[in-house]
């Protein structure tokens, strides 16, 4: 009996000795391809020449963190302080960071042994035919372990592509305010652009009104024909007819700037029924060079987290094709009566390792590690495309942003020339040295010019706001806290 005990004990030792071995070797293979940053071949200057509106020196992260307090528009940067923490959008997607972190511990979970504890009571009573039919009772309690070991690095791929996947997501965060902070912006930018040109179409018509009451007076008079005064009236009732539509448009974009910042509609038109100016930007913009997108965009970033996600999970599938150790024990007691169930001689236990390989899944294992490949290749697709189309924005946006301020020099040139026209024909045909329709025709298009002007100075701030977020903008304004909600890790 002592010999036996004595045999026991060295087996247990021995098996424990195995284990520590196991456990020491089993980190030593993680299978599956390691993730490397792609290589991207990118333009070191930009394709169009930057004359006026563009510099390419170094970005100031300051300057571009903040983009809209260069426009120094107070109510502007009031809505966009309000719509970065009640936007429906932004609240969404920091639920998602809540969701990934969870997953990643989720993940992070399968390194670490489980541990379970139990207990149990049962009562049985035997048949009176086939034994005694007395009845029984059975206790135990006890604790439950299990791990399974991480040979071939199964589980700590899935924890990088957790890991990957929570970056990613937090990336989105910071893609989504990018498109807030350039949504309020243009909508605002439309709000005070509509109300300038309510301004210009409802003086204009005070000034057609006039040029109406002059035709019908010269025409009672005997100094005009009739066919005057229907030029006059249909001329300004073209010009009233605009007023609505105007209006309208006005409205949609105010309701627009309440829904962005997750209001009902109509709660900030008290905040903008002022009429104010459109807002007036710095005359030149630093846009650094390309390879200053691939780090700014979130995007980008996004799609190159996605495909280190990605990568990690060709890992994971890879794994399946390799054993797994699974180490077990149990400790407890067992016991016919309560009074002895913790006592040494209920005492009972139970420990060692399980192995599984898998021998044939006809070909499902290989299958899989080659549908994670291919996705493999289309995220990194994604990202290569994610690449060319930020340059293809930037490269849009800036010429878009030069052009419109030459379009405004020529229209206010135009406007100061159909000024000057205008209020010559007027003079003219009071004189009775030129007919009405010199007048009509000049009073029209200072109206078209006087618009499209208002409509181009709009412009230019709107081609503004789309290069500030075509260079990626505004995210890393936020403190690590606001854009990692609940944790900077």
């Amino acid at each position: 009996m002592k010999y036996l005990k004595k045999t026991s004990r060295e087996d247990i030792s021995l098996s424990i000795s195995c284990m520590f071995a196991v456990l020491i070797l089993s980190g030593c293979v993680t299978v599956g391809p390691d993730y490397v940053l792609p290589e991207t071949k990118i333009p070191a200057e930009w394709h169009n020449e930057l004359k006026r509106g563009g510099a390419t020196e170094l970005q100031n992260p300051q300057g571009l963190a903040k983009w809209w307090t260069t426009l120094n528009d107070p109510i502007m940067s009031g809505l966009i302080d309000r719509a970065v923490v009640n936007n429906p959008d932004i609240r969404k997607v920091r639920a998602k960071i809540r969701e990934q972190r969870a997953r990643r511990n989720i993940s992070n979970a399968g390194l670490f042994p489980t541990i379970n504890a139990s207990g149990s009571f049962t009562r049985r009573k035997g048949s009176e035919e086939t034994g005694s039919g007395k009845e029984t009772d059975f206790y135990s309690a006890g604790f439950d372990a299990g791990w399974e070991l991480d040979l071939f690095g199964g589980t700590r791929r899935s924890v990088e592509a957790s890991t990957a996947d929570l970056q990613a997501s937090r990336e989105d965060l910071r893609d989504v305010l990018v498109s807030l902070l350039a949504e309020i912006a243009l909508n605002y930018v439309e709000v005070r652009s509509f109300q300038s040109r309510l301004e210009v179409a409802e003086k204009n018509l005070k000034i057609q009104d006039e040029t109406y009451q002059l035709a019908q007076l010269r025409y009672q008079a005997g100094l005009a024909n009739e066919f005057a005064v229907h030029q006059a009236k249909y001329n300004l009732e073209n010009t009233r007819s605009n007023i609505p539509t105007l209006r309208s448009a006005l409205e949609e974009a105010m309701n627009r700037l309440a829904v962005l910042m997750g209001d009902n509609p109509g709660t900030v038109h008290s905040e903008l029924k002022e009429h104010k100016p459109i807002p007036v930007s710095q005359p030149d913009v630093v846009v650094g060079i390309p390879a200053d997108v691939l780090r700014q965009r979130p995007d980008i970033r996004r799609a190159e987290r996605q495909l280190a996600a990605q990568t990690a999970r060709v890992g994971v599938a890879t794994a399946e094709m390799y054993p797994k150790i699974n180490l077990t024990g149990s400790i407890g007691f067992e016991s016919l009566t309560l009074d002895n169930l913790i006592t040494p001689g209920s005492k009972v236990y139970s420990f060692g390792p399980r192995i599984t390989w898998p021998i044939f899944k006809a070909g499902s294992i290989r299958s899989n590690i080659e549908v994670q490949s291919a996705l493999q290749e289309q995220y990194l697709i994604l990202y290569e495309s994610a690449v060319l189309n930020a340059l293809e924005e930037v490269e849009n946006a800036l010429v878009a942003y030069m052009e419109a301020q030459n379009r405004r020099q020529s229209l206010s040139d135009a406007k100061r020339a159909a000024s000057q026209a205008a209020v010559l024909a007027q003079d003219l045909y009071k004189a009775g040295l030129t007919d009405f329709t010199s007048v009509l025709d000049a009073q029209r298009s200072l109206l078209a010019f006087d618009d499209q002007l208002i409509q181009s100075e709009g412009n230019i701030i709107s081609n503004l706001v789309r290069l500030y977020k075509a260079l990626g903008g505004g995210w890393s304004s936020l403190a690590p806290g606001d854009i990692n909600p609940g944790s900077n890790k």
